[in-house]
């Protein structure tokens, strides 16, 4: 009960004015511009996320946060991102969306626990595990990094899986496909070896892989 009162009073502090503002002013003009499309794997996809989770997608350009955030629209995103970005000129906005930094070529614990501890107070934490930008405009996804695994067990948050497809052209609309949520402890429980999470890593590619056919 302590943690969800905590979470619902940061849902409303003012240091996500800025945050707000921009996604606000920035609806219309999205939605004028790319003209987005949902379509979902099924009804059960479709209800809207409460509580903590985790938000996976594709990544196939710098856009792709932008349009993660139309895809799951009425969520704030606080999206996983590398600390160099924290120490560029840039810096004020990634602070002012509520990412959160880490250390990509050394990723330890205290990292884990930024994460983790986001999702377990009830935020929606969103990321691309595939762990960079995948420049083909293919679509086609590369292995996604077994650590996503290991933040959603922590946390005990679901993986919500986004696959976004790739626009070749400006005008064209976006699609999104958006997946049910994923269990991870459905697979092999709480306490998976790491060959295990690994294996639960490629069934969420693999469902990323069907959302795919959908868009």
């Amino acid at each position: 009960m302590k943690r969800e009162k905590k979470a619902k009073a940061k849902l409303f502090s003012p240091k996500y004015l800025i945050y707000d503002f921009v996604k606000a002013t920035a609806a219309l003009p999205g939605l004028l511009i790319f003209r987005p499309k949902w379509i979902y794997e099924s009804e059960k996809a479709k209800e809207r996320i409460r509580g903590g989770a985790l938000a996976v997608s594709n990544h196939y350009g710098f856009f792709d946060p932008l349009y993660l955030m139309i895809a799951i629209w009425y969520r704030r995103h606080r999206f996983v991102c590398g600390k160099e970005f924290f120490e560029s000129r840039a810096r004020f906005w990634f602070k002012s969306f509520l990412c959160i930094p880490i250390d990509r070529a050394n990723f330890n614990i205290s990292s884990l626990r930024a994460i983790t501890d986001a999702m377990k107070s009830g935020y929606l934490v969103s990321m691309f595990p595939e762990g960079h930008v995948n420049g083909e405009r293919t679509g086609d996804l590369e292995d996604f990094k077994p650590g996503l695994v290991l933040m959603a067990l922590q946390a005990k948050a679901p993986v919500i899986p986004v696959y976004i497809k790739p626009r070749k052209r400006f005008y064209e609309r976006i699609r999104f496909a958006v997946g049910e949520p994923i269990d991870v402890t459905s697979f092999y429980g709480e306490r998976p070896t790491f060959a295990q999470i690994g294996e639960i890593a490629r069934a969420v590619r693999e469902k990323e892989e069907y959302l795919k056919s959908l868009v």
